[in-house]
């Protein structure tokens, strides 16, 4: 069995910084051996700042590498599907960033296609390609890894590990990731996202709650999935005037600011799952479960492990306080240990276990299918006012 795993990234922003945590920290040997970006100063960067060996704008380099075991993909949604096939087809393990994929436009069709393509030829059309997908999967027998942090997250283990225990039965969840907006100039288009904050946030608590859900079924014996999706999905900042937009990031084209999507289950338990970009403070980031036997609260963010008082920020330029919060003066709740509270050290560690051991990760294609299957269930949804069955 091999004792080390080389890896080779593709994409060199937030997503590759996040993924270095784990492989600096993994209790396996990594060889970070070749990163592929578009431009030459993201190139230089990365080599320089994750050590590298060396750094490639061709991503032919990272397919025809015998030596490489592992492509990581850290690009944006709409690169994801054709740089899986690609991989899978060239041997490699895949290790993606979310979401698995989405619909991202297609030729011919009318523009913003957020708002004039109908989210239901969007449903059918994605179901086309997870199908694609799998067959591909099934066709090289490569392993696939959904990098959801939030199923990594300690607490939501810890949770996983006390349902599993109690075989506790699960009556409602409740989740969150909101905050206010995103840094990325191009968040707000439906064409290179795939969707607007329930698609790049809300998919997160989805898919820690899928998988809490899936850890009760493991437990008891049965295969409990999702029966119906209810989505509800707005665009509140659009009203603002600038001068009252001045704090928000949000800059909503075709996309939702603000996304809800209620589940039910086949056992008749339900979900809610909360995502907006309207959130000032920081970002919220919880999952709650409502069980027969006991009831559990992850927070990931905003976390009590440390409060700072600041009266200035001088010498504060360069500390990083909190994700989406700038403002550093006052009472604050710092992020502490972040990498590992909310799993982007754990999802790696599994990851190269589940290669050297030839096992699922946790983080495995069906998760990753699921939580795509459930989030245009509930554009669909929201675009045909009413719920839409899975099963």
């Amino acid at each position: 069995m091999k004792d080390c795993v080389t890896i080779g990234v593709i994409g060199a922003g937030r997503a590759l910084e996040l993924h270095d945590f784990g492989y600096k920290r993994s209790n396996i040997p990594c060889r970070l051996k070749t990163v592929m970006a578009r431009r030459p100063e993201q190139i230089k960067m990365a080599v320089a700042r994750y050590g590298f060996e060396k750094g490639t704008d061709n991503f032919d380099e990272l397919l025809n590498d015998p030596e490489i075991d592992v492509i990581d993909i850290c690009t944006p949604p709409y690169a994801h599907k054709e740089e899986i096939i690609k991989a899978m087809r060239a041997g490699k393990h895949v290790i993606c960033e979310k979401p698995l994929t989405g619909y991202f436009g297609r030729s011919g069709d009318p523009e913003p296609i957020g708002e004039k393509v109908s989210k239901r030829d969007m449903f059918e059309h994605l179901l086309q390609e997870l199908d694609e997908l799998r067959a591909v999967r099934a066709e090289t027998g490569k392993r696939f890894m959904y990098a959801e942090n939030f199923v990594y997250a300690p607490a939501v283990l810890k949770a996983a590990e006390i349902i599993r225990a109690k075989k506790s039965r699960i009556l409602y969840m409740k989740g969150e990731e909101s905050l206010k907006g995103s840094s990325s100039a191009v968040a707000g288009e439906w064409s290179k996202t795939g969707g607007g904050i329930f698609i790049r946030n809300g998919v997160h608590p989805l898919g820690a709650i899928l998988y809490l859900k899936e850890q009760e079924s493991i437990s008891q014996g049965h295969n409990v999935t999702v029966k119906s999706v209810i989505g509800d999905m707005g665009y509140a900042t659009r009203r603002l005037s600038d001068y009252e937009h001045r704090h928000i990031a949000a800059r909503p084209h075709d996309v939702e600011d603000a996304g809800t999507a209620i589940i039910t289950f086949t056992d008749g338990s339900k979900a809610t799952i909360i995502a907006t970009d309207n959130l000032l403070g920081g970002s919220k980031n919880y999952i709650e479960v409502y069980a027969n036997d006991s009831a559990i609260n992850c927070r990931l963010t905003m976390n009590d492990a440390m409060e700072t008082y600041m009266v200035d920020n001088v010498g504060m330029d360069g500390v990083y306080i909190s994700e989406m919060l700038p403002i550093v003066t006052g009472w604050n709740k710092p992020f502490v240990a972040d990498e590992m509270l909310r799993g982007y050290c754990n999802e790696i560690i599994d990851f190269m276990r589940s290669v050297l051991e030839n096992r699922e990760p946790e983080g495995c294609f069906d998760l990753a299918a699921q939580v795509m299957k459930v989030t245009y269930a509930a554009y669909y949804s929201d675009e045909e006012g009413r719920r839409i069955d899975l099963v």
